[in-house]
């Protein structure tokens, strides 16, 4: 059975607590790691210059603590394997639904059940659903 490492359970303790339980579910059934839980102002500055978010400090989900946003990835992280992330987030996203935790996913914003009709993809984005 797959495990969080040392640095992907560092990161999940600055994640809201509803979504911590259901990443460490989630874990149980699939191999992943957490890229990246809160941020603070250098880390989404950083992220806001690179490209990887279209919101600055403090407007990110990423920016308050607990995070209500996290970055994960499956386990070995390869960026270009979309199909991985997909299947990752079906696993989380029966996971939450097992827990009544309603989520949103970066490569369906809009939660349409369609990724072709995104601007900005983010396939390894999971936030709170209705979070502030």
């Amino acid at each position: 059975m797959a495990h969080f490492g040392t640095r992907s359970l560092d990161r999940l303790s600055t994640v809201d607590p509803r979504l911590a339980d259901v990443l460490h579910a989630a874990i149980e059934v699939y191999d992943f790691t957490i890229v990246c839980g809160h941020r603070d102002e250098a880390a989404q500055s950083e992220a806001y210059a690179c490209g990887n978010s279209k919101t600055q400090f403090p407007d990110s989900k990423h920016n308050t603590y607990p995070s209500v946003a996290v970055d994960v990835a499956p386990w070995p992280i390869d960026w270009h394997d979309s199909l991985a992330f997909a299947r990752l987030y079906g696993i989380i996203e029966a996971c939450a639904a097992a827990q009544g935790v309603p989520l949103r996913w970066g490569g369906d914003w809009d939660s349409d059940g369609a990724s072709t009709d995104q601007s900005f993809m983010d396939i390894g984005h999971i936030e709170l659903a209705n979070s502030p």
